[in-house]
C-alpha cells in the first residue's frame, strides 16, 4: 500500500513542480495594467509551492520509496504542460487556474489510501491549490 501512495504523491509532485515552473516562468513575463498585483501573486504561490515540494518529496522517502528527480522523470508523471510567455495576463491566469485545478484532483487521488500523516499533507496541498486557483480566479479581468 505504502508503494502505491507513494506513487500518487510522486505524481503530485511532478505535477506541483511543473506548476511551480509555469508560475515562476509567468511572474518574470507578465506584462500589463496588472503587471504588479500579478508579478507579486505569483511570486507568492511559485514560493508557497517550492515549500511543499519538498515536503511532499521527504514523505515519499518517509515512505520507504525513492522520490522522482529531473525533468524527464518528471514529465513522464505529470501532463501539465510548459507555460507560453507570449499569454497576455488573463491567458496566465486561466492557464494557472486549469493547472491548480488538476493538481487538486491529482491530490485527491494520491489521497486514497493515505495513512494520517500523509493524508495531513495531502490535504494541505488540496487546501494551498484551492486557494491558489480562487486567487487566480478573482484576478481574472
Amino acid at each position: 500500500m505504502a508503494d502505491t501512495v507513494a506513487d500518487g504523491l510522486s505524481k503530485l509532485l511532478a505535477d506541483t513542480y511543473a506548476v511551480y515552473l509555469k508560475t515562476h516562468g509567468y511572474h518574470w513575463n507578465v506584462r500589463g495594467p496588472n503587471f504588479h498585483a500579478l508579478h507579486a501573486m505569483f511570486m507568492e504561490q511559485y514560493t508557497e509551492m517550492w515549500t511543499a515540494i519538498d515536503a511532499i518529496a521527504e514523505r515519499i522517502r518517509a515512505l520507504g520509496e525513492l522520490a522522482p528527480q529531473g525533468y524527464r522523470s518528471f514529465g513522464n508523471l505529470s501532463g501539465i504542460q510548459d507555460g507560453d510567455p507570449q499569454r497576455d495576463a488573463d491567458g496566465m491566469l486561466r492557464d494557472l487556474v486549469a493547472d491548480h485545478e488538476t493538481l487538486i484532483a491529482t491530490a485527491r487521488a494520491a489521497r486514497e489510501g493515505a495513512d494520517d500523516v500523509t493524508a495531513s499533507i495531502i490535504d494541505a496541498r488540496i487546501e494551498a491549490h484551492e486557494k491558489h486557483a480562487w486567487m487566480l480566479r478573482a484576478s481574472l479581468g
